[in-house]
């Protein structure tokens, strides 16, 4: 950049420039996404960018900018593997529409400085993940990551038959290939660890190498910023990116144990007869819990 030390202000953040890195801060407030509250500010040099964008909001008033960045660039987005929404992706800038000029100008300015291989892949990770510690509450246990180890310690009100079975898990990052997070913004979300050479269950439900989310468990704002992280470390221990994938493997669907089931949906009826499920998340969890059957 030309203006090293400028800085452009927007709704949620702001991003000041430097000569090879433009550092995105996040502000704290109601309204800001709290994935952003948690990220707090991000550092993202330049090269890890392949292309800027400068497009209308989509709210009245507004424009946008929008540093794409390279993939395999930044661990958070490789998780997410395209599952954030709009509004709680960290690389866009909203901005009013009465400042779409001084946009333009800071988009052309950030074109010029792209890397000639913006278009290919990144060989290594150019942003930092969130770091560790890093831990968070699934629906069926606790998930801890201490920067070497991730640990799944399992809730009797949550956790399968087969989990409780297989006892409290820890994975040290050498042992992993991967990490796959499914949003809990969406049907069957989890979070699973892919252990080198172990089978893999479609149900993460029964495979103690997953949490569930659900019924507020396992949040955006902290079991991405999870995931990345050791997402960073499994890569940092095998730093060959094949190894690290995020993608859905091949596998074959297992059907729950009827007795596992009625287990849980009592599970549940003690919750809401404590007050501490509401009708809906009773009636919305139970009937999960028959479509296993």
């Amino acid at each position: 950049m030309t203006h090293m030390g400028d800085v452009l202000a927007g709704i949620h953040s702001t991003w000041e420039f430097a000569a090879d890195s433009v550092l995105i801060r996040f502000e704290r407030g109601i309204r800001t996404p709290k994935l952003f509250q948690v990220l707090s500010e991000r550092r993202v040099p330049y090269e890890a960018l392949s292309a800027v964008e400068l497009a209308p909001g989509s709210k009245r008033g507004t424009v946008v900018l929008r540093a794409v960045p390279r993939q395999g660039a930044d661990p958070l987005l490789e998780a997410a593997a395209g599952q954030l929404k709009e509004g709680s992706d960290p690389y866009r800038l909203v901005l009013p529409a009465e400042r779409e000029t001084l946009a333009d100008y800071y988009a052309t300015e950030l074109r010029a400085v792209l890397p000639e291989e913006a278009a290919k892949p990144a060989e290594q990770y150019l942003v930092a993940a969130p770091s560790a510690p890093q831990s968070f509450k699934a629906y069926d246990g606790k998930a801890s990551f201490d920067g070497s180890v991730v640990a799944f310690r399992w809730f009797w009100t949550g956790a399968s038959t087969a989990k409780w079975k297989a006892g409290d898990q820890f994975f040290p990052v050498e042992e992993l290939e991967g990490i796959e997070w499914r949003s809990p913004e969406g049907a069957g979300g989890h979070l699973r660890l892919r252990a080198r050479g172990a089978e893999v269950l479609v149900d993460a439900d029964h495979d103690p190498a997953s949490v569930v989310f659900g019924l507020g468990y396992g949040p955006v704002y902290e079991s991405l910023p999870f995931a990345a992280s050791v997402l960073e470390a499994v890569r940092a221990a095998d730093p060959a990116p094949e190894s690290v994938c995020t993608a859905t493997p091949t596998v074959t669907r297992q059907r729950s144990d009827p007795a596992d089931v009625a287990t849980r949906i009592r599970h549940l009826g003690e919750l809401h007869d404590a007050g501490l499920l509401t009708d809906e998340e009773f009636t919305a969890k139970k009937a999960q819990l028959l479509a296993e059957l």
